[in-house]
């Protein structure tokens, strides 16, 4: 979802036109891939479940108020549909929709397992096996030093702006003229139902989303400002919730201003085009993605541009997942133009992520997963007394596996698991990761996210119409942010 994802590019979708094809045959990827056994969505009270699902959305801003938008939004949506037609959808163009190849996907083996695979004209690069809860590689040398800074200087040309805003005090103020039952509100975060409130049951709602990152001090200090906790022990029980007048708790919040320390991102980015047109660096590293993911050129070409993230210090990202589930409620965004459907919630549909390392950084900055290779997943088991192992910046070394970032290495790995169909099946649970703290120098890195629909229709419809529009639209159908072939001469001193 969007809620566990970062943000999307603000542009057009793109119209894929067909990739230049290597006829040396490089385009071919490493051995047969093999699809790991289809694990059950989720255990009872999961994190992918759809009621958690639909909890995490409510409580996607970080701080107990959003709950009350959530409810405002799906009462005026479902009330009054005829005021907002909602966004335009394209017409599917004629003849039947094509079916869909399988999806590929590599094979981990075992952790540690390298194989060889050739991305390149004469040169070798290896893959090896760092995890396969979730099947995660590293990549050495995937890209060179000098193709590194050029991505860092085209994106100051761009220019990065910050990844994460703080809330606005009016966001704050109308947060706070809602009303909802604080009984729906106890019942939505009791999630043992043992009829009290654990600090770490209201943590785990505040997990992602444009705003503060909890931890138990300040929850704590939270409930002794407004006297929610008259005892003292951290634990609420109805009757204390009851007594809770929420319009005290926006008072707090809007009296202590976050930090970007404090957020759950601290960053900046900007987005790189990479299609048809683009500097021609761009475009060999979306040509090498290609060739690794062994996916088909038309859901490589479509997906979203590059993200050039830089972390100064101080920077840091809790942990996260890049992609969400796709119940009834919600759709995917890259598809949801050409998708005949009216639902409240969009999410990236980020079906791989290929991240690159564009600098050494001088301290900390590494990437952790969490539960990386656990033998089993609760999301409760994440919050453990005063350690959450969601907190890049004070327990990262807590993380099962740390990635320290090396100029030049990608890492790669699968956001979904295989629906036993050769298509997208559940999140993988354990794919959350975040950025730990920068502690000295700066770090850079990209994203390059490849988007599948878990719809195989939808993603199917979607490739047709943007085939379609791509040969009667020409050059001119060019999405906004095309205009970056302006950087496709530009040159950096190396």
């Amino acid at each position: 979802m969007a809620a566990a994802a970062g943000p999307r590019p603000e542009a057009a979708s793109p119209q894929w036109v067909p990739p230049e094809h290597d006829p040396t045959g490089a385009a071919a990827g490493p051995g047969d891939c093999e699809d790991a056994p289809v694990r059950p969505l989720c255990k009872p009270r999961g994190i992918c479940s759809r009621a958690y699902f639909l909890v995490l959305m409510v409580f996607v801003h970080l701080y107990l108020g959003n709950v009350l938008a959530l409810l405002f939004f799906v009462h005026y949506s479902n009330g009054d549909e005829s005021s907002d037609p909602g966004p335009q959808r394209l017409a599917p163009g004629p003849g039947p929709v094509p079916t869909l190849a399988p999806l590929p996907r590599l094979e981990g083996i075992k952790v540690g397992h390298e194989r060889k695979i050739q991305l390149v004209a004469d040169r070798d690069h290896f893959i090896r096996t760092l995890s396969l809860k979730p099947l995660l590689f590293e990549i050495p040398g995937f890209l060179s030093d000098e193709e590194c800074r050029l991505i860092i200087h085209l994106a100051q040309m761009k220019g990065l702006q910050r990844s994460q805003i703080l809330p606005t005090e009016e966001y704050e103020e109308a947060m706070g003229t809602m009303q909802v039952s604080q009984l729906d509100l106890f019942q939505l975060l009791d999630q043992n139902r043992d009829g009290r409130l654990q600090l770490r049951e209201v943590l785990a709602q505040t997990r992602l989303g444009n705003g503060r990152w909890m931890t138990p001090e300040n929850i704590q200090e939270m409930y002794s400002a407004i006297k929610a906790d008259p005892d003292g022990d951290g634990v609420l029980s109805l009757q204390e919730f009851s007594n809770m007048d929420l319009r005290d708790f926006h008072k707090y919040m809007r009296r202590h201003k976050a930090e970007s320390s404090e957020l759950v991102r601290n960053s900046h980015h900007t987005w790189l085009y990479q299609g048809e047109g683009a500097h021609h660096v761009m475009r060999a590293i979306r040509q090498r993605v290609l060739r690794l993911t062994r996916l088909s050129p038309e859901i490589v070409e479509l997906s979203e541009p590059l993200q050039v993230v830089r972390y100064g210090e101080g920077g840091h990202y809790h942990a996260h997942v890049d992609s969400g589930p796709v119940y009834p409620e919600t759709i995917c965004s890259h598809t949801k133009l050409v998708a005949n459907e009216s639902v409240p919630f969009e999410t990236s549909c980020r079906y791989m992520t290929v991240l690159f390392y564009l600098n050494n950084v001088t301290g900390g900055g590494e990437t952790v997963f969490p539960v990386a290779d656990n033998r089993t997943y609760e999301e409760m088991s994440l919050i453990q007394d005063d350690v959450d192992l969601r907190d890049t910046r004070r327990h990262c070394d807590k993380g099962n596996l740390r990635v320290k970032p090396r100029q030049g290495t990608a890492v790669f790995w699968y956001n979904y698991l295989p629906d036993g169909q050769g298509w997208v099946g559940d999140v993988d649970d354990y794919s959350l990761h975040g950025g730990c703290l920068v502690t000295r120098g700066i770090k850079w890195i990209a994203n390059n996210w490849i988007n599948v629909d878990p719809s195989q229709a939808r993603q199917a419809l979607f490739q047709q119409e943007m085939a379609r529009l791509a040969r009667e639209g020409g050059a001119d159908s060019q999405p906004e942010w095309a205009l970056d072939r302006a950087y496709r001469d530009a040159r950096v001193e190396l």
